[in-house]
């Protein structure tokens, strides 16, 4: 489970102080999927990176399975797997031998490495590509990759940022059914996005941020409850009070 609490993040700037995240709260349990939703530059990134231990809250408060970000930061990366919004992988690895390095890095052994890599494969549907340099791969294959490298240590908690922004629709479909399983197996998931359909067809708490404030936070039929519209599009832009940057 991961929890946040009241997270403030800003940023200096030319014209002043940028306020990118301005008391968020919300919870992330067990067996569930969450999804930050909001338009671009909302504070969804942000927020995120806090979460997985990149930034300090300032103030704010971050537990992962009752650790704290902060005091137990190291703890809590164990227990987390994150895909950033940089998802870059090394060029002159192949897929195999870059979801291997990851491994290693959290001290797995060989054998649990071959093990966990077999079974990442087989779930994202890798193994056309797996023993293939990454140079040239397509976003599809690199995104794949970059998953499965963040839960070769078999994490309980997932944090994805907009994990399907610029892939084709198939390989979409296919990430969406990964997604599932990871909630169907009780792990955490967190993922942002600003697309409508994603959201709806996934989470089962959906989280509104707009300007840096949560401005809602339920189920899709909680939300459309509280903002007194019909569909979850509708909601969304009642909730965030403009129609700017909605991709629906």
């Amino acid at each position: 489970m991961i929890e946040a609490k009241s997270l403030h993040k800003s940023f200096a700037s030319k014209t002043g102080t940028v306020v990118a995240v301005d008391d968020v709260s919300f919870t992330a349990r067990d067996g569930q999927i969450t999804g930050l939703l909001g338009p671009n530059g909302a504070g969804k990134t942000t927020t995120l990176r806090m979460l997985y231990t990149l930034m300090k809250p300032e103030p704010g408060h971050v537990s992962v399975d009752g650790f704290d970000s902060v005091r137990d930061a190291e703890a809590v990366r164990r227990r987390l797997g994150v895909l950033p919004d940089a998802r870059g992988v090394y060029k002159r690895l192949t897929a195999r031998e870059n979801i291997a390095y990851f491994g290693r890095l959290h001290r797995m052994n060989e054998d649990a490495i071959a093990a966990r890599i077999g079974l990442l494969s087989k779930a994202l549907e890798m193994d056309d590509f797996l023993d293939r340099q990454t140079e040239g791969f397509s976003q599809g294959q690199r995104t794949k990759t970059a998953i499965a490298r963040a839960l070769v240590h078999d994490p309980r908690n997932v944090i994805l940022d907009e994990p399907t922004n610029g892939l084709d629709v198939m390989t979409t479909r296919g990430l969406r059914e990964f997604l599932r399983k990871l909630r169907e197996e009780g792990r955490c998931v967190i993922f942002s996005s600003h697309i409508m359909q994603e959201v709806a067809a996934l989470c089962d708490r959906i989280v509104v941020i707009a300007r840096g404030r949560v401005v809602a936070q339920g189920s899709a039929e909680e939300l459309r409850a509280q903002t007194g519209q019909d569909n979850l599009e509708d909601a969304f832009v009642k909730a965030i009070g403009s129609d700017e940057g909605l991709h629906a």
